[in-house]
Protein backbone atom coordinates (compact mmCIF):
# COMPACT_ATOMS: atom_id res chain seq x y z
CA UNK A 1 0.00 0.00 0.00
CA UNK A 2 1.21 3.35 -1.15
CA UNK A 3 1.95 5.88 1.52
CA UNK A 4 1.19 9.50 1.55
CA UNK A 5 4.04 10.67 -0.89
CA UNK A 6 3.92 8.13 -3.42
CA UNK A 7 0.14 8.69 -3.59
CA UNK A 8 1.00 12.52 -4.76
CA UNK A 9 3.66 10.94 -6.88
CA UNK A 10 1.07 8.88 -8.59
CA UNK A 11 -1.47 11.91 -8.63
CA UNK A 12 0.32 13.48 -10.59
CA UNK A 13 1.70 10.94 -12.66
CA UNK A 14 -2.09 10.01 -13.52
CA UNK A 15 -3.13 13.60 -14.50
CA UNK A 16 -0.47 13.95 -16.85
CA UNK A 17 -0.65 10.94 -18.31
CA UNK A 18 -4.22 11.55 -18.91
CA UNK A 19 -3.45 15.26 -20.63
CA UNK A 20 -1.25 13.45 -22.86
CA UNK A 21 -3.60 10.60 -24.02
CA UNK A 22 -5.93 13.12 -24.38
CA UNK A 23 -3.63 15.38 -26.27
CA UNK A 24 -2.59 12.20 -28.48
CA UNK A 25 -5.82 11.29 -28.97
CA UNK A 26 -7.00 14.74 -30.52
CA UNK A 27 -4.27 15.23 -32.70
CA UNK A 28 -4.99 11.73 -34.29
CA UNK A 29 -8.48 12.67 -34.60
CA UNK A 30 -7.73 15.32 -36.65
CA UNK A 31 -5.56 13.01 -39.43
CA UNK A 32 -8.60 10.63 -39.22
CA UNK A 33 -11.16 12.94 -39.80
CA UNK A 34 -9.98 14.12 -42.95
CA UNK A 35 -9.97 10.69 -44.68
CA UNK A 36 -13.17 10.25 -43.35
CA UNK A 37 -15.23 13.48 -43.98
CA UNK A 38 -13.77 13.01 -47.80
CA UNK A 39 -15.08 9.05 -47.48
CA UNK A 40 -18.89 10.23 -46.26
CA UNK A 41 -18.65 13.65 -48.36
CA UNK A 42 -18.21 11.76 -50.80
CA UNK A 43 -20.67 8.94 -50.40
CA UNK A 44 -23.12 11.63 -49.12
CA UNK A 45 -23.77 9.96 -45.50
CA UNK A 46 -25.17 11.84 -42.97
CA UNK A 47 -23.05 13.49 -39.93
CA UNK A 48 -24.29 10.69 -37.48
CA UNK A 49 -22.79 7.67 -39.22
CA UNK A 50 -19.58 9.99 -39.76
CA UNK A 51 -19.09 10.51 -35.50
CA UNK A 52 -20.00 7.10 -35.55
CA UNK A 53 -16.62 5.94 -37.43
CA UNK A 54 -14.72 8.78 -35.52
CA UNK A 55 -15.50 7.15 -32.44
CA UNK A 56 -14.83 3.51 -33.38
CA UNK A 57 -11.00 4.86 -34.96
CA UNK A 58 -10.47 5.56 -30.47
CA UNK A 59 -9.53 1.58 -29.88
CA UNK A 60 -7.55 0.85 -33.40
CA UNK A 61 -5.17 3.65 -32.22
CA UNK A 62 -5.41 4.32 -28.25
CA UNK A 63 -2.84 0.59 -27.79
CA UNK A 64 -0.30 2.59 -29.37
CA UNK A 65 -1.10 5.74 -28.08
CA UNK A 66 -1.24 4.62 -24.48
CA UNK A 67 2.52 3.69 -24.01
CA UNK A 68 3.74 7.10 -25.44
CA UNK A 69 1.21 8.74 -23.22
CA UNK A 70 2.75 6.93 -20.55
CA UNK A 71 6.27 7.98 -20.99
CA UNK A 72 5.68 11.26 -21.64
CA UNK A 73 4.03 11.46 -18.23
CA UNK A 74 6.97 10.06 -16.28
CA UNK A 75 9.42 12.59 -18.26
CA UNK A 76 7.23 15.43 -17.50
CA UNK A 77 6.05 14.74 -14.06
CA UNK A 78 9.55 13.57 -12.82
CA UNK A 79 11.89 16.62 -14.08
CA UNK A 80 9.38 18.99 -12.97
CA UNK A 81 9.39 17.84 -9.59
CA UNK A 82 13.52 17.81 -10.18
CA UNK A 83 13.18 21.20 -11.48
CA UNK A 84 11.31 22.29 -8.05
CA UNK A 85 13.89 20.32 -5.98
CA UNK A 86 10.80 18.26 -4.21
CA UNK A 87 13.25 15.01 -5.61
CA UNK A 88 15.87 16.82 -4.10
CA UNK A 89 14.36 16.98 -0.43
CA UNK A 90 12.51 13.78 -1.26
CA UNK A 91 15.67 11.75 -1.86
CA UNK A 92 17.21 14.05 1.15
CA UNK A 93 14.59 12.66 3.26
CA UNK A 94 16.16 8.93 2.50
CA UNK A 95 13.73 7.63 0.02
CA UNK A 96 15.35 5.74 -2.33
CA UNK A 97 14.73 5.57 -5.93
CA UNK A 98 12.97 2.88 -6.03
CA UNK A 99 10.34 3.80 -3.73
CA UNK A 100 10.29 7.28 -6.11
CA UNK A 101 9.40 4.80 -9.25
CA UNK A 102 6.98 2.83 -7.31
CA UNK A 103 4.11 5.15 -8.47
CA UNK A 104 5.31 4.84 -12.04
CA UNK A 105 5.80 1.22 -11.87
CA UNK A 106 1.83 0.79 -10.34
CA UNK A 107 0.90 3.13 -13.24
CA UNK A 108 2.35 1.47 -16.36
CA UNK A 109 1.09 -1.90 -15.01
CA UNK A 110 -2.56 -0.40 -15.05
CA UNK A 111 -1.60 0.73 -18.72
CA UNK A 112 -0.45 -2.78 -18.99
CA UNK A 113 -3.59 -4.72 -18.33
CA UNK A 114 -5.17 -2.19 -20.45
CA UNK A 115 -3.08 -2.55 -23.42
CA UNK A 116 -3.80 -6.25 -23.40
CA UNK A 117 -7.82 -5.69 -23.54
CA UNK A 118 -7.27 -3.60 -26.05
CA UNK A 119 -5.18 -5.90 -28.64
CA UNK A 120 -6.95 -9.13 -27.66
CA UNK A 121 -10.70 -7.73 -27.76
CA UNK A 122 -11.89 -3.87 -28.38
CA UNK A 123 -9.26 -2.90 -31.08
CA UNK A 124 -9.86 -6.26 -33.34
CA UNK A 125 -13.57 -5.30 -32.99
CA UNK A 126 -13.66 -1.89 -33.69
CA UNK A 127 -11.64 -2.11 -36.56
CA UNK A 128 -13.18 -4.60 -37.99
CA UNK A 129 -16.60 -2.93 -37.74
CA UNK A 130 -14.48 0.33 -38.95
CA UNK A 131 -13.80 -1.02 -41.98
CA UNK A 132 -17.04 -2.73 -42.65
CA UNK A 133 -19.09 0.67 -42.21
CA UNK A 134 -16.53 2.68 -44.70
CA UNK A 135 -17.53 -0.47 -47.12
CA UNK A 136 -21.10 0.34 -46.53
CA UNK A 137 -20.56 3.50 -46.91
CA UNK A 138 -18.83 2.93 -50.53
CA UNK A 139 -21.05 0.35 -51.11
CA UNK A 140 -24.53 0.10 -49.96
CA UNK A 141 -26.03 3.09 -50.89
CA UNK A 142 -29.47 2.34 -49.80
CA UNK A 143 -28.85 3.09 -46.02
CA UNK A 144 -27.72 6.78 -47.64
CA UNK A 145 -29.26 9.95 -48.31
CA UNK A 146 -28.74 11.45 -51.59
CA UNK A 147 -28.43 14.77 -52.19
CA UNK A 148 -31.02 17.01 -53.40
CA UNK A 149 -31.17 19.00 -56.67
CA UNK A 150 -27.67 17.94 -57.56
CA UNK A 151 -26.01 15.10 -59.54
CA UNK A 152 -25.15 12.39 -57.45
CA UNK A 153 -21.81 10.56 -58.53
CA UNK A 154 -22.00 7.06 -57.66
CA UNK A 155 -18.52 5.56 -58.62
CA UNK A 156 -16.70 6.67 -61.99
CA UNK A 157 -19.40 6.82 -64.47
CA UNK A 158 -22.73 6.78 -62.67
CA UNK A 159 -24.78 10.17 -61.80
CA UNK A 160 -28.41 10.15 -60.68
CA UNK A 161 -30.38 12.85 -59.90
CA UNK A 162 -33.35 13.62 -57.15
CA UNK A 163 -35.40 16.58 -57.63
CA UNK A 164 -36.92 15.80 -54.19
CA UNK A 165 -37.71 13.01 -51.93
CA UNK A 166 -41.04 12.66 -49.55
CA UNK A 167 -41.53 11.39 -46.45
CA UNK A 168 -42.22 7.79 -47.17
CA UNK A 169 -39.08 7.58 -49.61
CA UNK A 170 -39.99 7.99 -52.42
CA UNK A 171 -37.80 10.01 -55.17
CA UNK A 172 -39.58 12.24 -57.66
CA UNK A 173 -37.98 13.67 -60.52
CA UNK A 174 -34.81 11.16 -60.74
CA UNK A 175 -32.55 10.84 -63.80
CA UNK A 176 -29.67 8.73 -64.19
CA UNK A 177 -27.10 8.64 -66.26
CA UNK A 178 -25.25 5.33 -66.87
CA UNK A 179 -21.85 5.36 -68.88
CA UNK A 180 -20.67 1.89 -67.25
CA UNK A 181 -20.82 0.13 -70.50
CA UNK A 182 -18.36 1.53 -72.93
CA UNK A 183 -19.68 3.00 -76.35
CA UNK A 184 -23.28 2.66 -75.12
CA UNK A 185 -24.09 5.70 -72.41
CA UNK A 186 -27.96 5.09 -70.99
CA UNK A 187 -29.89 7.76 -69.98
CA UNK A 188 -32.99 7.06 -67.54
CA UNK A 189 -36.09 9.55 -66.67
CA UNK A 190 -38.59 8.79 -64.26
CA UNK A 191 -41.48 10.76 -62.51
CA UNK A 192 -40.31 8.53 -59.23
CA UNK A 193 -38.16 6.37 -58.33
CA UNK A 194 -37.57 4.09 -55.04
CA UNK A 195 -33.94 2.03 -53.52
CA UNK A 196 -34.63 -1.11 -52.62
CA UNK A 197 -31.91 -3.10 -50.72
CA UNK A 198 -30.77 -6.63 -51.78
CA UNK A 199 -27.87 -8.83 -51.59
CA UNK A 200 -26.06 -8.27 -54.01
CA UNK A 201 -26.04 -4.21 -54.19
CA UNK A 202 -28.79 -1.68 -53.98
CA UNK A 203 -31.02 -0.96 -56.72
CA UNK A 204 -33.48 1.97 -58.43
CA UNK A 205 -36.62 0.73 -59.27
CA UNK A 206 -37.81 3.70 -61.48
CA UNK A 207 -41.80 3.99 -62.34
CA UNK A 208 -43.07 5.95 -65.39
CA UNK A 209 -40.43 7.49 -67.35
CA UNK A 210 -38.39 6.60 -70.58
CA UNK A 211 -34.62 4.90 -71.28
CA UNK A 212 -32.45 6.37 -73.93
CA UNK A 213 -29.36 4.46 -74.85
CA UNK A 214 -26.80 5.88 -77.25
CA UNK A 215 -24.84 3.47 -79.86
CA UNK A 216 -22.19 5.70 -79.90
CA UNK A 217 -20.22 3.01 -82.69
CA UNK A 218 -23.24 2.70 -85.01
CA UNK A 219 -24.91 6.64 -84.49
CA UNK A 220 -27.75 5.17 -83.03
CA UNK A 221 -30.30 6.16 -80.42
CA UNK A 222 -32.73 3.82 -78.65
CA UNK A 223 -35.81 4.83 -76.83
CA UNK A 224 -37.69 2.28 -74.63
CA UNK A 225 -40.95 3.58 -72.64
CA UNK A 226 -41.93 1.90 -69.45
CA UNK A 227 -43.51 1.86 -66.26
CA UNK A 228 -41.77 0.08 -64.04
CA UNK A 229 -37.77 -0.35 -64.55
CA UNK A 230 -35.21 -1.78 -62.40
CA UNK A 231 -31.28 -0.13 -62.88
CA UNK A 232 -28.33 -2.17 -60.58
CA UNK A 233 -26.32 0.56 -58.85
CA UNK A 234 -23.46 -1.62 -57.62
CA UNK A 235 -20.54 -0.08 -58.22
CA UNK A 236 -18.01 -2.05 -55.80
CA UNK A 237 -19.76 -5.76 -55.32
CA UNK A 238 -16.77 -7.16 -57.20
CA UNK A 239 -14.24 -5.77 -55.00
CA UNK A 240 -16.49 -6.17 -51.77
CA UNK A 241 -17.37 -10.13 -52.69
CA UNK A 242 -13.30 -11.05 -53.13
CA UNK A 243 -11.82 -9.28 -49.96
CA UNK A 244 -10.61 -11.05 -46.65
CA UNK A 245 -10.77 -9.46 -43.61
CA UNK A 246 -7.07 -8.59 -42.82
CA UNK A 247 -4.83 -10.05 -40.17
CA UNK A 248 -5.77 -6.87 -37.83
CA UNK A 249 -9.67 -7.36 -38.02
CA UNK A 250 -9.68 -11.01 -36.93
CA UNK A 251 -10.32 -11.69 -33.51
CA UNK A 252 -7.98 -13.46 -31.54
CA UNK A 253 -9.72 -16.33 -31.70
CA UNK A 254 -9.75 -16.96 -35.58
CA UNK A 255 -5.78 -15.68 -35.09
CA UNK A 256 -5.28 -19.11 -33.37
CA UNK A 257 -7.28 -21.29 -35.32
CA UNK A 258 -7.48 -20.12 -38.54
CA UNK A 259 -10.10 -20.71 -40.70
CA UNK A 260 -9.95 -23.57 -43.58
CA UNK A 261 -10.13 -21.53 -46.35
CA UNK A 262 -7.51 -19.17 -45.28
CA UNK A 263 -4.86 -21.74 -44.12
CA UNK A 264 -3.74 -23.17 -47.35
CA UNK A 265 -2.38 -19.79 -47.55
CA UNK A 266 1.07 -19.70 -46.26
CA UNK A 267 1.38 -16.04 -46.34
CA UNK A 268 -1.86 -14.83 -44.70
CA UNK A 269 -1.67 -17.87 -42.04
CA UNK A 270 1.82 -15.87 -41.66
CA UNK A 271 0.59 -12.81 -40.80
CA UNK A 272 -2.31 -14.09 -38.54
CA UNK A 273 -0.06 -15.48 -36.04
CA UNK A 274 2.79 -13.02 -36.33
CA UNK A 275 -0.53 -10.92 -35.47
CA UNK A 276 -1.37 -12.83 -32.46
CA UNK A 277 1.97 -12.50 -30.93
CA UNK A 278 2.55 -8.89 -31.49
CA UNK A 279 -0.68 -8.49 -29.28
CA UNK A 280 0.80 -10.86 -26.71
CA UNK A 281 4.24 -9.19 -26.84
CA UNK A 282 3.40 -5.05 -27.50
CA UNK A 283 1.82 -4.48 -24.02
CA UNK A 284 5.02 -5.80 -22.34
CA UNK A 285 6.80 -2.71 -23.90
CA UNK A 286 4.88 -0.33 -21.45
CA UNK A 287 6.63 -1.61 -18.78
CA UNK A 288 10.16 -1.36 -20.91
CA UNK A 289 9.25 2.17 -21.51
CA UNK A 290 8.42 2.89 -18.32
CA UNK A 291 11.21 1.50 -16.95
CA UNK A 292 13.99 3.18 -19.41
CA UNK A 293 12.39 6.43 -18.89
CA UNK A 294 12.64 6.07 -15.03
CA UNK A 295 16.01 4.64 -15.17
CA UNK A 296 17.23 8.10 -17.16
CA UNK A 297 15.57 10.37 -14.52
CA UNK A 298 15.96 9.09 -11.34
CA UNK A 299 19.91 7.88 -11.66
CA UNK A 300 23.02 10.06 -11.19
CA UNK A 301 23.48 13.08 -9.12
CA UNK A 302 21.62 16.29 -9.38
CA UNK A 303 22.40 18.85 -11.90
CA UNK A 304 20.93 22.67 -11.17
CA UNK A 305 21.44 23.12 -15.42
CA UNK A 306 18.46 20.64 -15.91
CA UNK A 307 18.19 17.05 -17.36
CA UNK A 308 17.86 17.85 -20.89
CA UNK A 309 20.29 15.44 -21.87
CA UNK A 310 18.67 12.58 -20.08
CA UNK A 311 15.34 13.34 -21.33
CA UNK A 312 16.78 13.35 -24.82
CA UNK A 313 18.46 10.55 -24.62
CA UNK A 314 15.15 7.94 -23.22
CA UNK A 315 13.37 9.66 -26.02
CA UNK A 316 15.79 8.54 -28.27
CA UNK A 317 15.63 4.99 -26.74
CA UNK A 318 11.94 4.58 -26.70
CA UNK A 319 11.40 5.75 -30.23
CA UNK A 320 14.06 2.74 -30.95
CA UNK A 321 12.41 0.16 -29.10
CA UNK A 322 9.08 1.19 -30.65
CA UNK A 323 10.71 1.06 -34.56
CA UNK A 324 12.52 -2.42 -33.56
CA UNK A 325 9.22 -3.66 -32.05
CA UNK A 326 7.37 -2.59 -35.62
CA UNK A 327 10.29 -4.36 -37.48
CA UNK A 328 10.11 -7.12 -36.04
CA UNK A 329 6.38 -7.34 -36.23
CA UNK A 330 7.06 -6.98 -39.80
CA UNK A 331 9.81 -9.09 -40.44
CA UNK A 332 7.76 -11.74 -38.01
CA UNK A 333 5.16 -11.76 -41.11
CA UNK A 334 8.02 -13.41 -43.47
CA UNK A 335 9.15 -16.07 -41.48
CA UNK A 336 8.59 -17.41 -38.14
CA UNK A 337 12.22 -17.32 -36.73
CA UNK A 338 11.88 -13.79 -35.49
CA UNK A 339 8.85 -14.06 -33.03
CA UNK A 340 10.49 -14.97 -30.13
CA UNK A 341 12.73 -11.62 -30.57
CA UNK A 342 9.30 -9.89 -29.98
CA UNK A 343 9.10 -11.37 -26.50
CA UNK A 344 13.18 -10.45 -25.88
CA UNK A 345 13.63 -7.59 -26.98
CA UNK A 346 11.49 -5.75 -23.88
CA UNK A 347 12.37 -8.68 -21.46
CA UNK A 348 16.54 -7.86 -22.31
CA UNK A 349 15.58 -3.84 -21.96
CA UNK A 350 13.58 -4.47 -18.44
CA UNK A 351 17.48 -6.12 -16.70
CA UNK A 352 19.96 -2.76 -17.62
CA UNK A 353 16.90 -0.62 -16.92
CA UNK A 354 15.87 -1.74 -13.62
CA UNK A 355 19.49 -2.20 -12.72
CA UNK A 356 20.11 1.61 -13.30
CA UNK A 357 17.31 2.18 -11.32
CA UNK A 358 18.01 0.37 -8.32
CA UNK A 359 21.54 1.24 -8.15
CA UNK A 360 20.33 5.05 -7.72
CA UNK A 361 22.15 7.96 -7.11
CA UNK A 362 25.72 7.26 -6.18
CA UNK A 363 27.04 8.13 -2.44
CA UNK A 364 29.53 10.90 -1.76
CA UNK A 365 32.02 10.08 1.18
CA UNK A 366 30.91 12.28 4.00
CA UNK A 367 33.72 15.05 4.30
CA UNK A 368 35.22 14.96 7.59
CA UNK A 369 33.44 18.25 10.44
CA UNK A 370 36.31 21.00 11.77
CA UNK A 371 37.49 20.17 14.60
CA UNK A 372 36.14 23.82 15.87
CA UNK A 373 33.21 23.15 14.78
Amino acid sequence: MMNRLERYLFRNLLVATLYSTAGLTVTIWLTQSLRLIEVVVEAGAPLRLFLWLLLLTVPTFLGIVLPIALVGAVLFTYNRLTMDSELVVMRAAGVGPMRLALPALVLSGAVMAIVFVLNLWLTPAAHRELVRMEYAVKNDYSQLFLREGVFNDIGEKLSVFVRSRDRDGNLHGVLIHDARTKDKPVTIMGERAIMVPGEAGARFVVFNGNRQEMDQTRGRLSELHFERYAVDIKVFSSAKGERWPDARERSTAELLDPPPEIAQYDRMVRQMKAEFHHRLSSPLFVLAFTLVALAALLSGEFNRRGQASRVTLSVLSVVVLQAASLGLTSLSTRTGAFIPLMYALPVLVLGPAAWVLAKGRPRRRASPVPASV
